[in-house]
């Protein structure tokens, strides 16, 4: 067979599979997403806007959650990131752990539900996470400000709380070029 037919073979393919509704292999949830989907759906708080994301098959439990210990009890803490689905991005940070009082339950010890296009990194046992901040105007590619939030655990609440939070302006080659005159 010819690339060229090949590549009309893949094309009908794809085409047929969109009309039919069948979802390729990779869309499939892995048992981690299906896991936490289920517990941010069942947790009275997380947010109304995140759960109707959910539900509605617009946003989703990102494949990579991420297994450290943010609470120093040598056991693993899962960082849960929902995306919008869309050019939104990763729209909420959810951190689950089983060091509280009640016996080992397994539970979300932090929660941040309004974000815009965040990102997260763990480093040594601590969680940072940055979102963008947009003016009106503002390109999607270009927010005006960038904020950082760095957790610490609150062993008191047995809660991670922000320690140190910092907004600053993106690196300039990250920023919009200026409109012609």
């Amino acid at each position: 067979m010819s690339a060229r037919r090949a590549l009309q073979a893949a094309g009908l393919a794809a085409i047929l599979a969109a009309l039919l509704g069948a979802a390729p292999a990779s869309a499939q949830k892995t048992t981690s997403q299906r896991f936490f989907e289920e517990r941010l759906l069942t947790d009275r708080l997380t947010s109304d806007a995140i759960k109707t994301l959910l539900r509605s098959g617009g946003g989703f439990v990102d494949r990579g959650v991420v297994f450290r210990d943010l609470t120093g009890d040598k056991r693993d803490d899962a960082v849960v990131r929902v995306h919008s689905g869309g050019a939104a991005g990763v729209v909420a940070v959810y951190v689950f752990s089983t060091a509280n009082r009640k016996g080992g339950k397994l539970k979300a010890v932090f929660r941040s539900q309004n974000l815009m296009r965040a990102s997260t990194r763990v480093l040594k046992g601590v969680l940072s996470y940055r979102t963008s901040r947009y003016d009106p105007g503002d390109e999607l590619c270009c927010p005006a400000r960038i904020t950082q939030s760095t957790l610490a655990w609150n062993r008191r609440e047995r809660r991670l709380r922000v320690r140190e939070r910092v907004t600053f302006a993106p690196p300039p080659q990250a920023q919009a070029p200026p409109a012609a005159p």
